[in-house]
């Protein structure tokens, strides 16, 4: 049956802190919305950013994460109106206003080559449609958004932007689905962009609960388990940092975010091959087919009777997958190119691509870096466990602070040397904060560019990020004045996930 969303009529249950200031918002909201379209809306849908605590590029591998929702949102106004328009509007007068009609034939036209504000919301608006099955008469619709989550930055803008997108549709025609199944529209959904997610961006925004992280499973089934940090004394907080570095996803996929899913989607395929797997059925027809699938099938094969609790298991497969799948890749350090992928595997190199959906996710590389890319991939798993593993133990001494911050550092030097998506930027904060005091700093999001995050005590935070101001920000952009710092770096807390907003 799944979780529904929860509709509320008060915030107290949605924010914590500055309950004034959030209520203020949600009433300019609704002004602005009545003297955008001369009538009250009839909710509001909103949908958080996030921020991943560890476990980076991994979700579209299967593996669990570790994020935790943010304040920071997506508001959309909505009326539900005659005809089959929908009219967009932004509170932010940098985004134009924007109009568009239903089209029986593929709901909505969805222009890949323009990067228009207006297209993660016809993604949201196209996949709520065909997950509702109403693609011959949705209602009009029309909308206001507001967003305080920081765009290219790693906070999952855009996909606060399409959960509340799908939210905001869905309502409107009169069928709110569960939150499973949001997610997994929301996840279609972004793909008519050209991003090939795997799902903690929108399973984090969409299902996360007040207070607690989220131990997110992709497979065999989705499964979010709400995970405490540690009552530590002082206690630990978290500060997001921004270095300033845009990089949107959807412009540099092809040589970044969707490129590393395209290795890992080969690398796979050649580790099933190697492992004499292929042929499986939870192999052969796997689509895509993950480097968490594989390890399943192998070890269910091989090891029916594997009877270990959670973390050992956990552990002891990820060892032994890293150990296999270096055995198999590091005959090319280098790389592979497509052709000998291909031959590795018995196929053409165009039936290759077609397994891999690079004709509908276009990637550019002369090689590619299989070898790196699972090994980051099998060891952050590892830290992703480790770190839950910390988090649920009893220990909230000055070595839990250790514990958690080593991990989160090992993570950003993966990131940094395996899978490549840090940057200069980046890696220059990050040695600032551990200087700083911060026990783990690591890059969060997709990554080359956008934000960062530091585990810190909460009692030093004030001159944490003061000291960061005066060594980062100061000298690279000393034109940001204190008012416009509070959005660039920031202590944060988890938030609760997505509601519908109604009024009294």
């Amino acid at each position: 049956m799944g979780h529904s969303i929860p509709i509320v009529s008060a915030l107290d249950g949605v924010y914590t802190g500055n309950l004034l200031l959030h209520g203020a918002r949600y009433q300019a909201l609704t002004e602005a919305f009545i003297e955008t379209y001369g009538v009250m809306p009839d909710f509001i849908a909103r949908a958080p950013g996030r921020v991943n605590i560890i476990g980076e590029h991994i979700d579209y591998c299967g593996f669990p994460v570790f994020p935790m929702a943010i304040v920071p949102d997506c508001l959309i106004a909505v009326k539900a109106v005659d005809g089959s328009s929908v009219k967009l509007s932004n509170i932010n007068a940098k985004f134009a206003a924007r109009r568009f009609d239903y089209q029986p034939d593929g709901i909505v036209d969805i222009d890949q080559t323009v990067h228009d504000w207006v297209n993660y919301f016809k993604c949201g608006y196209r996949g709520a449609l065909e997950a509702i099955a109403n693609t011959s008469s949705p209602v009009g619709m029309q909308c206001l958004m507001d967003g305080s989550v920081p765009i290219s930055v790693g906070l999952s803008s855009s996909s606060a932007f399409v959960c509340c997108a799908v939210m905001a549709t869905m309502k409107a025609n009169g069928k709110l689905l569960s939150q499973e199944r949001i997610v997994e529209t929301a996840v279609a959904s972004e793909r008519y962009i050209g991003t090939n997610g795997g799902g903690m961006d929108q399973t984090t925004s969409i299902m996360s609960q007040p207070q607690s992280a989220a131990f997110i499973e992709f497979s065999p089934m989705l499964r979010v388990t709400p995970v405490r940090f540690p009552s530590t004394t002082p206690p630990i907080a978290f500060v997001i940092a921004n270095t300033m570095v845009e990089s949107d996803k959807a412009v540099t996929a092809p040589t970044n975010y969707n490129l590393r899913v395209v290795e890992t989607r080969i690398g796979a395929l050649m580790l099933a091959k190697h492992l004499n797997i292929s042929e499986h059925s939870a192999c052969a027809n796997a689509d895509p087919l993950t480097f968490k699938t594989v390890m399943d099938e192998y070890f269910a094969s091989s090891y029916p009777s594997d009877r270990d609790p959670p973390v050992l298991k956990w552990t002891k497969r990820l060892t032994a997958m890293l150990e296999r799948a270096e055995a198999l890749f590091a005959t090319h350090p280098q790389g592979f190119t497509l052709d000998e992928c291909a031959d590795y595997l018995s196929i053409s190199a165009s039936d290759l691509s077609r397994i891999v959906h690079t004709d509908r996710f276009p990637v550019r590389a002369d090689r590619f870096k299989i070898l790196q890319r699972a090994q980051h991939a099998f060891s952050e798993a590892l830290r992703v466990v480790k770190f839950r593993q910390v988090c649920e133990s009893e220990d909230t001494s000055d070595g839990c602070f250790v514990a958690l911050g080593d991990l989160m550092n090992q993570s950003q030097d993966s990131c940094r040397d395996l899978f490549e998506c840090s940057c200069p930027e980046l890696d220059e904060i990050c040695k600032i904060a551990r200087r700083a005091g911060s026990f783990g700093s690591r890059l969060t999001g997709a990554g080359w560019g956008g934000c960062s995050v530091h585990l810190v005590r909460q009692d030093g935070c004030e001159n944490f990020i003061a000291t960061l101001k005066q060594e980062y920000y100061s000298r690279r952009f000393p034109e940001l004045g204190d008012d416009e710092l509070k959005n660039v770096i920031f202590a944060t807390s988890p938030s609760s996930g997505a509601v519908i907003y109604v009024f009294d």
